[in-house]
């Protein structure tokens, strides 16, 4: 499986060729969300998985001439010859943790490398994947890190549905072997009605046995040097406190 993908466009596919790399640089801080506050999410329900009902071909052809006539966005599902279908989904990334990526220059060698960085994807990124019927959860999951060069485990990772009903948003864990475009075409192309969401595993704490030496070590490089940045924060506050203080104190004893 290779792909494609153009951050300013948030498009990627299964199919294509590789083209540019293109990942962000955010600014790495292991502050940015205080301990304790998770993400505003809506809620998460385990609910039964909703059985895979077999399509005849005329039947999925029906579905897609129907999804193809509600879509605004020209993201359009096309039916082969074989009964495969090909369309586009889109998948927001909530990660509260930092990402392990590997530069472009270290792409086939030792994994691990002094090539690698942590750091937080910035919130909202959504990125457009072009896939067919057949790829699995997995799947989806494997490429996308595959595609930003993530040298995380996917199995830290698990893809949700997020959907509407009864006036609620319900957020709900999708198993490795479901087929993500399937629900896409049985939802519509509506995103309020049914979106793809890509978290950690949700544990309730950090998992830390899960990270490589590597990870571990390149966590605590970060901590050392956010820890000296809050150190000179805290050394410039005070010392603009004592000059103040001083030329307080310098004005009451002055003789009058």
């Amino acid at each position: 499986m290779t792909w494609t993908s153009s951050m300013s466009s948030g498009y990627s596919s299964l199919e294509e060729e590789e083209s540019e790399e293109f990942f962000f640089t955010a600014r790495t801080s292991f502050f940015r969300r205080p301990p304790g506050k998770g993400r505003a999410a809506p809620q998460d329900v385990q609910k039964e998985r909703e059985p895979h009902v077999c399509l005849s071909k005329e039947e999925v052809k029906e579905k897609i001439q129907s999804y193809n006539s509600s879509v605004t966005d020209k993201l359009k599902m096309t039916l082969n010859a074989n009964g495969i279908y090909t369309g586009f989904i889109k998948v927001q990334m909530e990660l509260c943790r930092p990402i392990t990526v590997q530069s472009s220059q270290s792409q086939g060698r030792c994994a691990h490398g002094n090539n690698e960085t942590a750091f937080y994807l910035p919130d909202g990124c959504v990125n457009t994947l072009h896939i067919s019927s057949t790829n699995t959860v997995r799947e989806v999951i494997e490429a996308l890190l595959k595609k930003f060069f993530v040298a995380d485990n996917p199995a830290k990772f698990a893809l949700y549905k997020r959907c509407h009903k009864e006036d609620q948003v319900y957020t709900c864990k999708l198993s490795d072997r479901e087929h993500p475009l399937y629900l896409r075409l049985v939802a519509g192309p509506r995103t309020e009605m049914l979106s793809f969401v890509l978290r950690e595993h949700e544990t309730g704490e950090v998992m830390w046995e899960a990270f490589s030496i590597p990870e571990l070590q390149n966590f605590l490089r970060i901590l050392d040097k956010e820890e000296n940045e809050q150190l000179q924060i805290l050394r410039k506050r005070y010392a603009v406190y004592r000059d103040k203080l001083e030329e307080a104190l310098g004005g009451v004893w002055k003789p009058g």
